[in-house]
């Protein structure tokens, strides 16, 4: 997961060079002003780092990884602080504050200028900030910034900061290239093929068979908590309306039926549509000259492709339409027409139009009797949607008025429904089938923003369906008391003891592969029953075939060591050990005309851009000198995980 966290940091703040990233720089890690008192050095209690002459407050730690934890919930919504802590998160947004503080530092002392005229530039190029004529909107501009909980300045010092490094970096990044001797090299690892063997050394096998003790399991969980903190979850209390709570009579009068028809009688008289063809010339005498040919049996299609024209056609269209597509003129003379004729010529404001009719459609005009049942259902639905809008605006009234949610549904005749704890991903909390109300799906990020007894109106289904919901209850994201799962942390104490087990046996075989013995050997004199070791022979070409699935870390490892070696890798949550050898390494010579040269070279280019920006920035963290308060950081970390001392 610690890939995640370094991947989603770098694509908001480690590629400033990337102008349209700026905004994104600016949400993604803007949370606090940097102004404010300064202590010397950074024995400053209230200071994690200093970078050069700048000090990174532990207010903006805390503030950064929130905003940072925010954003990353967009896909995952149910991650806790905790587990974005323990899985690296806080380090990675301190070590990319340290980089934008020591880039923006380092560029400004060597005569580098952001000024306001620049970062005002950048701020009206944002299309978020723009208003409904496409221009830059202030209350637009100022409405974002309130969603994110950001200021002007932050903003602007953060464009800033990002202009100071696209100066900075794009001189030293410009287009490197891999040398076609290197980049051989790189392609000719995508043919080798790699055989050894893997084993496993699972914590099961090893688990005591007695249950820990109470102070054991205590001290366990006491050290372990974050591993059994759950997400923050809540209870959706909801009352739902429609057409079906409507009280009134929506049925429409035989007054109401006449006066509608009457209003739209243009649609219950005759009418004609047309399905026309034709195209543009640029003048009369030659549209007359084409029309004659036509009528003396050219097709229109042939006539136009000789006169180097191309034909449209429209279909269905009545007078008025083409009036309104064409000219009043076109769809005069087009509607004088018979069906299967070319219409006289017809000018435009482009030009002249040679038009033929090759379809007439007539419809018979319709009188009150006959239209009844189709006016009924109209002004039918027509009341039915006023009466539900007024509904909904008097609910509306209620809940803006601070009226419960329960005296609202009592008034009305509602029914209130309650949730089950539903997750921030609308999943419901512990429960592997049944499923959210279909209802309230589009009210789950709401509710998550919500304070309890604080209901909201929302459509449901547009103009059909609204839904009065609140927060019943919020559970805070938290470890539960050990009585509450104690099966789980029991399990996950043997696991643990046992990991330590087999972390044992997994050196000792580690010790007699690297010495005379097989992998298998070595994992046969084991007292312990193992599972058979896994033989592999492998291209590099199939372990990264699949692009959408991560390879077993185990075959990673293994592509990654020298022929000959082994090494020990530990499985996740004390699953057990791997012990991986590699006992050969098959290459293949590469032909110089080979695909795989050009591609190696092209795809190697970006990691050097990585590489050198890399290099750079620690060049000038150095440079500048960065020290760490850690013992500001760690008190940063027991805050957001929520430990109390």
């Amino acid at each position: 997961m610690i890939s995640f966290f370094r991947n989603f940091f770098q694509s908001k703040i480690g590629l400033p060079i990337f102008i349209g990233f700026l905004i994104l720089v600016a949400l993604a890690f803007a949370a606090a002003d940097i102004t404010g008192t300064t202590f010397g050095g950074v024995s400053g209690g209230d200071r994690v780092a200093v970078v050069g002459d700048d000090r990174i407050t532990t207010s903006e730690l805390v503030s950064t990884s929130n905003s940072a934890i925010q954003n990353i919930r967009r896909e995952n919504p149910t991650i806790t602080m905790p587990q974005f802590v323990e899985q690296g998160g806080l380090d990675e947004v301190l070590s990319q504050l340290i980089d934008r503080y020591a880039i923006g530092g380092y560029a400004e002392r060597n005569g580098l200028r952001a000024g306001d005229n620049l970062v005002n530039s950048e701020i009206l190029q944002i299309a978020a900030f723009r208003g409904a004529t496409g221009e830059f909107d202030q209350q637009v501009y100022q409405a974002a910034l309130r969603n994110q909980g950001l200021t002007d300045a932050v903003v602007r010092r953060d464009l800033a900061d990002g202009l100071l490094a696209q100066q900075l970096l794009v001189p030293a990044l410009a287009a490197p290239q891999m040398p076609a001797k290197a980049a051989k090299q790189y392609a000719a690892l995508l043919l080798e093929r790699r055989r050894g063997g893997i084993a496993f050394i699972p914590s099961f096998a090893f688990a005591p068979e007695d249950d820990p003790t109470d102070e054991q399991l205590e001290t366990f969980y006491s050290e372990n908590r974050s591993r059994f903190t759950l997400p923050e979850r809540r209870t959706i209390r909801y009352a739902q309306f429609g057409a079906d709570e409507l009280d009134v009579d929506v049925a429409p009068s035989a007054e109401e039926i006449r006066n509608f028809y009457e209003a739209n009688a243009a649609r219950y008289a005759a009418s004609e549509t047309r399905d026309v063809s034709s195209f543009l010339v640029p003048t009369q005498d030659a549209a007359r000259s084409l029309v004659e040919r036509i009528r003396g049996g050219l097709s229109l299609e042939a006539a136009a492709r000789e006169a180097g024209f191309s034909v449209s056609s429209v279909t269905g269209q009545t007078q008025a339409q083409l009036s309104s597509a064409l000219s009043p003129a076109v769809a005069t003379n087009v509607f004088a027409a018979a069906e299967g004729q070319i219409a006289e010529p017809a000018q435009s404001s482009l030009g002249w139009y040679v038009a033929r009719v090759d379809d007439v459609t007539r419809t018979e005009a319709r009188t009150l009797a006959q239209a009844t049942p189709e006016i009924t259902e109209e002004i039918t639905v027509q009341k039915r949607a006023a009466a539900l809008a007024d509904l909904s605006a008097r609910i509306e009234e209620e809940v803006d008025g601070g009226t419960a949610l329960v005296d609202v549904a009592e008034a009305y005749g509602l029914e209130v429904r309650t949730t089950p704890p539903v997750l921030a991903d609308g999943r419901l909390f512990g429960q592997n089938t049944g499923s959210l109300n279909p209802a309230l799906i589009r009210t789950v990020e709401t509710a998550f923003q919500m304070d309890e007894s604080e209901p909201q109106l929302a459509e449901v289904v547009p103009g059909s369906q609204f839904v009065i919901f609140d927060v019943a209850e919020i559970i805070e994201s938290a470890a539960p008391p050990l009585s509450e799962n104690r099966d789980q942390v029991v399990i996950a104490w043997g696991f643990a003891e046992g990991a330590k087990a087999a972390k044992e046996t997994a050196d000792r075989v580690l010790e007699k592969v690297r010495g005379d013995s097989s992998l298998s050997a070595a994992v046969s004199e084991e007292d312990a029953q193992l599972p058979p070791i896994e033989q592999i022979d492998l291209a590099r070409q199939q372990l990264f075939a699949q692009r959408d699935q991560n390879p077993p870390p185990p075959l990673v490892l293994m592509f990654s060591m020298a022929e000959g070696s082994s090494k020990i890798y530990e499985a996740p949550n004390d699953i057990g050990w791997y012990i991986v050898t590699l006992d050969e390494i098959v290459t293949e010579d590469l032909p110089e005309d080979s695909p795989l040269l050009a591609q190696a070279q092209q795809q190697l280019a970006t990691a050097l851009e990585d590489e050198y920006a890399d290099q750079l920035t620690k060049a000038i963290r150095t440079e500048l000198g960065v020290e760490r308060n850690d013992d500001a950081i760690e008190a940063v970390r027991r805050q957001l995980v929520g430990e109390t001392n």
